[in-house]
């Protein structure tokens, strides 16, 4: 994997990619961030070695490359899914391109759904912890310690700091912030009313598919990391409605101004 990562480094070097001082992730219906950089560069995930391709439309498939908040970011303006039948090396393989590439630390954020009875869809989310449902790990098989420690402690997976700065510059812009624990599944379906009363019993606050891949790598490189959800669906087992993935986005789309002053504010002031 060390050349692979080196592989696609370098290539991404020669489009004009220097030093990055934060990495970001932008999830499902949350790509409005990206309009927010002044770029210098954009490559598409298709061009990069290694890189494999996202197939979810509503993620566009490729880095950014630019300033926000005066500081050079790296943005990944879609990420990829296990259940695109993706291994979670591949779907992590741009966290450890990333950490390569010098980033300080990680913002990561999602869609995720209710589960509390307490939150509210359009809310935004901080993760304190998660719990992992995910029938495979990205640090499975052979460790390579230049990479990072074969056993990576997980009992503070997301930084205070990062974390404590969020909730600070929610509640100086009004921004309603809720706190809580993520579960990630597999997916792409949705859960059955038995699912949801589960998953609220172990002591999930929301539910979604993705980012605890990418979480479990960035302790592994030793990358501080925040992820921020945006609560686009109620989950209540006992009033259960259906819901599309076209309904997610677009509260995922209304939520995205808040999410955007959060990363902007972050990344001016870490």
């Amino acid at each position: 994997m060390k050349e692979q990562i080196q592989e696609a480094v370098d290539y991404i070097k020669k489009q004009g990619v220097k030093s990055c001082h934060a990495g970001i992730v932008l999830g499902t219906g949350l790509s409005g961030l990206a309009k927010e950089i002044d770029v210098i560069c954009e490559i598409q995930y298709d061009t990069i070695p290694h890189f494999v391709t996202s197939t979810v439309e509503s993620h566009t498939g490729k880095l950014i490359y630019g300033h926000l908040a005066d500081k050079k970011v790296i943005a990944m303006q879609g990420r990829f899914h296990f259940y695109e039948g993706y291994t979670m090396q591949q779907i992590t393989f741009p966290i450890r391109v990333m950490a390569q590439l010098g980033i300080q630390y990680m913002l990561l954020s999602n869609a995720a759904g209710a589960i509390n009875p307490n939150f509210k869809k359009g809310q935004l989310m901080l993760l304190t912890d998660h719990i992992n449902l995910f029938p495979h790990n990205p640090l499975i098989g052979k460790n390579d310690d230049a990479l990072g420690t074969r056993f990576p402690d997980m009992s503070c997976p997301y930084s205070k700091y990062i974390s404590s700065s969020i909730k600070k510059i929610a509640t100086q812009n009004n921004i309603s912030l809720v706190e809580g624990i993520y579960a990630g599944v597999t997916g792409p379906n949705l859960e059955t009313r038995a699912e949801y009363r589960f998953l609220r019993t172990i002591g999930a606050d929301a539910v979604g598919m993705s980012t605890i891949p990418e979480v479990i790598v960035c302790n592994h490189a030793g990358i501080p990391c925040a992820v921020v959800s945006v609560l686009t669906d109620e989950c209540d087992p006992d009033n259960l409605h259906a819901v599309n993935i076209e309904d997610i986005i677009n509260v995922a789309m209304k939520a995205e101004p808040n999410l955007t002053l959060l990363f902007k504010n972050i990344i001016a002031n870490i």
